[in-house]
């Protein structure tokens, strides 16, 4: 599902040949900062070298697709403006990536595959309105925009495990330790279908904890319900990479004790299913 807040870029030409970027995150405040050459993309100045290098990738990943792209080699002043705060993990990079695919004129996919080992849903998450359906066989990939009428919406909630996870981490250990692959993608892909079709909270808490035990079994981790919520009534689903950034938490209670109980275990940033979604788009 698309989310309300993702990322802006806005670009103005300078006379410099070079690349002026900064970032900005949800409160205004600049949280990174670089120049690139683009004569052949290294960094001349920067205020974290990781984050510059992956700049530096992405444009060199839009030019190989587009070789018309910054080829008359004017400078430009770039400036991104995130919507959430930086540790929430809504597609910091994944926006980024469909961003400078827009400015560069090429697809979008291609370019994440160019710098990425990731599925890329998230990429095409950024370029939808409406929940899509995304599945890569083969590596080829198929998504489609998909109906979604939960009368539950109202009794789902995001809560933050105060830290950030790599997607790309993620992807990496999955790979490396994931047991069973193939038929993991076969249980999850019906899963996903009986979920998208879902039509009550408790049939719905049921696939989510068949679907967390499968991925834990085949990664051989920890559920994050069992290992932090044990005593809490409703059902825990991990989000994008196991155990990072958020988990969907279902409950038939009241929100305010929902939220207490998240809170006094430390966790402060609870959000309801409507402050990240729009609800007259995903309910159809």
């Amino acid at each position: 599902m698309p989310s309300k807040l993702g990322q802006k870029l806005v670009i103005t030409n300078q006379r410099s040949s070079d690349l002026s970027w900064k970032s900005f995150d949800v409160k205004g405040n600049c949280w990174f900062e670089a120049k690139i050459s683009f004569y052949d993309f290294s960094i001349l100045k920067t205020t974290n070298d990781k984050q510059a290098a992956y700049l530096a990738k992405l444009f060199k990943g839009a030019v190989r697709l587009n070789s018309d792209f910054l080829s008359k080699w004017s400078g430009f002043k770039v400036h991104t403006n995130l919507d959430f705060p930086l540790d929430w993990g809504l597609g910091s990079s994944s926006t980024l990536t469909y961003l400078i695919a827009q400015w560069a004129d090429i697809n979008p996919l291609l370019l994440h595959f160019e710098v990425s080992n990731g599925s890329g849903y998230d990429v095409a998450c950024a370029g939808v309105d409406l929940p899509i359906s995304y599945q890569m066989i083969d590596d080829q990939i198929k998504f489609t925009e998909v109906d979604i009428e939960w009368p539950f919406a109202d009794q789902l909630y995001f809560v933050h495990l105060n830290r950030k996870q790599s997607s790309e981490a993620g992807m990496k250990y999955y790979l490396k330790n994931g047991k069973g692959r193939k038929q993991l993608a076969k249980d999850l892909s019906s899963i996903t279908e009986e979920i998208i079709d879902c039509a009550t909270l408790n049939s719905f808490e049921k696939l989510l904890k068949t679907h967390e035990e499968l991925v834990s079994k085949s990664l051989m981790l920890s559920p994050m319900g069992k290992e932090f919520f044990s005593d809490y009534w409703g059902a825990i689903k991990s989000l994008g990479a196991w155990g990072g950034d958020f988990v969907l938490a279902t409950s038939d209670r009241d929100p305010i004790e929902t939220k207490t109980y998240f809170k006094k275990k430390g966790y402060k940033t609870v959000l309801h299913f409507t402050e990240l979604f729009d609800f007259q788009k995903v309910i159809s």
